[in-house]
């Protein structure tokens, strides 16, 4: 079996279409080395915004996948798409409700070899994701270790996403996670502003997401690239 398109992603760029990116700071990003850019958000993502990024991006060969959250910004195109699932919440509709409304309209026209489930367990209560998400943040060392088998061992989700989004995360917990996984591929996004935080992100987890620092600082941004292959050299004498 071949690889899934994710499947060697050490190092990505989140862009939310929702947030404005100057062409000169969308080059640097997409020429930064980085494995792919991925494309969401948790609010104010729509069809015309989301097309109107990826026209962008699709100058340049770097990958791009979809985050498909919503039927509103179902887009033709992309390289891969993820199928966003919050597990720390009890409202049903982050579960499966929106992402049977978003295949309802188009699943009949996903490549589905290039689509993958992506379970989130949402980590910040301050977060705009976990507000609106209503998620369930305060959790301890044991139980995201127990979501995480809901999704790695249960569900067989292929991709399992601990999202700090905007605070730098706790990275026992993290390589706890990973250690236990069974066929998932751990995603970390969150907090990541300088390039020793991306290097220890990448010791805890498969695949670091660097997201508003993109917008913030473009130069800490682009100095996590290098952090993140580096750190792959050093993988061996960590795991």
């Amino acid at each position: 079996m071949s690889s899934p398109f994710y499947g060697n992603w050490r190092h990505v760029f989140k862009l939310d279409p929702d947030r404005p990116i100057d062409d000169d700071r969308l080059a640097a990003v997409c020429l930064s080395g980085t494995d792919a850019i991925l494309v969401g958000g948790s609010s104010g993502v729509t069809f015309d915004n989301t097309v109107e990024l990826l026209s962008r991006i699709r100058r340049f060969e770097t990958p791009c996948a979809l985050e498909l959250s919503s039927a509103e910004c179902g887009v033709p195109g992309f390289d891969g798409y993820f199928i966003p699932m919050v597990l720390n919440t009890e409202q049903g509709g982050w579960i499966a409700g929106r992402q049977a409304e978003a295949l309802r309209d188009y699943g009949r026209l996903l490549p589905w070899e290039q689509v993958a489930g992506e379970a989130y367990i949402v980590l910040n209560p301050d977060s705009t994701v976990a507000r609106l998400t209503e998620a369930k943040t305060d959790l301890t060392a044991d139980e995201i270790a127990a979501y995480s088998q809901v999704a790695d061992r249960l569900w067989r989700a292929p991709v399992l996403y601990l999202e700090y989004s905007g605070t730098f995360g706790d990275m026992a917990a993290v390589r706890r996670v990973r250690s236990e996984l069974t066929q998932a591929r751990l995603f970390y996004g969150g907090g990541i502003r300088t390039a020793e935080q991306a290097r220890q992100a990448a010791l805890s987890a498969h695949t670091v997401v660097v997201g508003n620092v993109v917008y913030d600082d473009l130069e800490a941004a682009l100095s996590t690239v290098e952090a993140v292959i580096n750190s792959a050299k050093e993988q061996d004498h960590v795991f």
